[in-house]
């Protein structure tokens, strides 16, 4: 691949690779591939990727799913129904493209926008691996020539200019998932800008910015008329300590910030590698909240390789969310300091998911069984999520506690906050439950020897990563039935954790 050592306005030739040729000019560039034969593929190829791509395959369906959705949310004609994204990290960014791919095309109808903080800077070596993206995909080049938006990738290729996180956005590129390249989308910067008039919210921060940037939205809606739908994809949760403990749940963080009912606020969790979505691989999610909501939602988002159900249970589905990126960075901790041990693996999933099965009965008073979209998502987590990544790299020492828990490519890593959040909180003697065995009441967490672990490892910073393998091959430790059979069998569930009243 060879390039000119300064790209300006003015012609210039760029080869980059045997095959193929680009020639820039100041607002638009030509491009030959070859034959007529690769053109045609291109074609194809682009418009099979481009913006209401689905709206062409399906576009009766979409429009009528559409149509319902806007009659129940009270839109008139030349109306449109405003859907945005706040938050742009890898799940919020595809969960807004899938919907923009899907519907963008219908634009008198549905206007789709997102959401991200400005001023993020791309470092030199992500730029350059952008590029490569960039240059590997056709489609994404001829769009980029086409959007007259390649040579900035090009000077900042050279090192002659810098990119931001929400002007790449605008061409498709997240910042925590440059390899998979999305539909172009339409950001906004300014939050009220964004926000003030919207009638569906989906929010895709982390948990940990849910609070502070949803404060700031209800002061943009203290004039609304009219009530929004809020979507959370948050997996996480905060503690509240003291005479009366308590778990946040994201949106609980929404309800309290916005004073949005919570009727109108849902969650939407799964068995869900953004990356994977986004390239079309078959996946299953939730929606729950309010049936009001949740079922016309569930039919809105479903696509035919994205299957939305809907689901009551909001408690259990939002506090498993968090349980999973708990348990998930111990799982990627046993996978690498056992070798990838298959057997080491499995023995951590049983008495994870039954520590799970044994907080959610606190928290639920007939919680949803682990089972279906629940006992999946905790399964592709635990196998192949950002948390168990970090385990793995933890483990590996190729990343260090001090580093903080937000990765450079990666994002937040949710299940730090979590791990201290739920071990504070079922560590309050107010809850103490019946340790049969020993016949004596305890502190819920320590019927939670995994949990115990990894606050040591994590938070308190007390034992060294492989001391979670000792947790783990405890001879002392019970069958994981035992502890759901104590979950089970007891005056378990506390409402006052989520703020209820017995």
């Amino acid at each position: 691949m060879r390039f000119p050592t300064k790209i300006s306005g003015y012609t210039r030739s760029l080869v980059v690779n045997s095959h193929r040729h680009l020639y820039c000019k100041p607002c638009a560039l030509s491009l030959s591939f070859g034959t007529n034969t690769n053109q045609s593929k291109m074609n194809h190829t682009e418009n099979s990727n481009s913006n209401g791509s689905l709206h062409n395959v399906n576009g009766g369906g979409l429009e009528l799913k559409l149509d319902e959705l806007r009659q129940l949310m009270g839109k008139v004609d030349g109306d449109p129904l405003r859907i945005v994204g706040v938050g742009a990290g890898a799940w919020g960014s595809v969960f807004t493209a899938m919907l923009q791919e899907a519907y963008g095309s219908l634009r008198e109808k549905v206007l789709i926008r997102i959401w991200r903080r400005p001023g993020r800077m791309v470092d030199k070596a992500t730029a350059q691996h952008l590029f490569e993206v960039i240059n590997s995909r056709e489609d994404v080049l001829r769009r980029l020539i086409r959007r007259c938006a390649y040579l900035k990738y090009v000077e900042a290729r050279l090192g002659d200019r810098f990119l931001y996180a929400d002007e790449i956005l605008k061409d498709g590129f997240c910042l925590n998932m440059i390899d998979t390249p999305l539909c172009p989308l339409k950001v906004v910067t300014n939050l009220q800008e964004a926000v003030w008039d919207a009638d569906i919210v989906i929010n895709g921060l982390p948990s940990t910015e849910t609070s502070e940037v949803f404060e700031e939205i209800s002061k943009y809606w203290k004039e609304r008329i009219t009530v929004p739908v809020i979507i959370s994809l948050a997996k996480g949760v905060e503690a509240e300590l003291g005479s009366e403990p308590r778990i946040i749940t994201p949106t609980l963080m929404i309800n309290r910030a916005t004073g949005v009912p919570i009727e109108n606020i849902l969650y939407l969790g799964g068995p869900n590698i953004a990356s994977e979505i986004y390239n079309k691989e078959y996946a299953n999610a939730r929606i729950c909240g309010a049936e009001k909501w949740r079922k016309p939602l569930a039919k809105f988002l479903r696509q035919p390789h994205f299957i939305v159900w809907d689901n009551g249970d909001l408690v259990t589905h939002e506090v498993m969310g968090g349980l999973k990126n708990v348990y998930a960075i111990g799982a990627g901790m046993v996978a690498a300091l056992t070798n990838e041990s298959a057997t080491s693996k499995s023995v951590y999933f049983a008495h994870c998911t039954s520590e799970m099965i044994f907080i959610t009965h606190l928290l639920a008073e007939e919680p949803e069984k682990l089972a279906g979209p629940l006992l999946a998502d905790t399964y592709v987590t635990l196998l192949k999520g950002r948390n168990a990544w970090y385990g793995q790299k933890l483990a590996k020492g190729e990343l260090s506690l001090e580093m903080g828990d937000s990765i450079k490519g990666k994002g937040m890593i949710q299940g730090i906050s979590a791990v201290k959040a739920f071990y504070e909180l079922l560590s309050q003697s107010s809850l103490n439950v019946l340790n049969p065995e020993e016949n004596k009441h305890v502190a819920p967490v320590e019927l939670c020897p995994i949990l115990k672990m990894l606050y040591r490892i994590l938070i308190t910073r007390e034992s060294p990563v492989q001391a979670i393998l000792q947790a783990l091959r405890d001879e002392t430790m019970n069958d994981p039935r035992d502890r759901i059979e104590i979950a089970q069998s007891q005056v378990f569930y506390r409402p006052s954790l989520l703020g209820q009243n017995p």
